[in-house]
């Protein structure tokens, strides 16, 4: 709990000084609060009641504003709908939307980027984007199934976009194996070590 309550800490500290603009890294920090008292609530959690009833916080690398990345941003009009491999056997359809391209660590790298077919009907997520990746970090300080970072979709005029890794986060089936998750396509494999985000939870690797 040592986690949540600094973090409360620092967001009260910014509600009484109205003058002080809250940080790059205040904002992470409210993003990771947020998603440890999603995790703790029994009703939305994706734990198990075993490890429901120890849980105190997740582990997240330092927050690096290195890893927010503003990507050159190319669109994917004309890609056809495909079926994405998840752990289980549903196969939700997908569509690749467009390519971000960027510079890390000296590496020029590229994510492909999806829009959930099913989700894009909902008002609520009309806007939604999804990256699902690997990078060389997982199974050891990361989960070997691959994180998600989700992101909006840009305006028409603009040519780049914004993928903060510090904001990537696991799929529910790194907590519980009754979740049937989107397996990252090999193609979001980075042969690169992303220490930003979540890491791997305890035992579940």
């Amino acid at each position: 709990m040592k986690k949540i309550f600094f973090t409360l800490l620092i967001i009260a500290s910014f509600s009484n000084c109205s003058k002080q603009k809250p940080t790059y890294e205040d904002e992470i920090r409210l993003a990771q609060y947020k998603l440890n008292t999603q995790y703790a609530d029994k009703d939305e959690s994706p734990l198990t009641k075993e490890d429901l009833k120890t849980f105190k916080a997740l582990d997240f690398f330092e927050i690096a504003k290195k890893y927010r990345i503003v990507a050159e941003f190319e669109r994917t009009p004309n890609t056809p709908i495909f079926e994405m491999q998840t752990t289980t056997d549903r196969l939700p359809l997908y569509k690749k939307y467009g390519i971000a391209r960027f510079t890390l660590e000296g590496k020029k790298l590229e994510l492909s980027i999806y829009q959930d077919q099913k989700l894009m009907t909902n008002i609520e997520y009309e806007d939604y984007l999804f990256i699902p990746f690997n990078d060389t970090t997982n199974g050891s300080l990361s989960y070997g199934g691959g994180r998600y970072i989700d992101l909006e979709i840009p305006p028409k005029e603009s040519n780049t976009i914004v993928i903060d890794f510090n904001k990537a986060y696991n799929p529910y089936c790194a907590y519980n194996d009754k979740y049937s998750c989107p397996i990252p396509p090999s193609e979001n494999n980075l042969k690169i070590a992303i220490l930003a985000g979540v890491k791997a939870y305890g035992k579940h690797q």
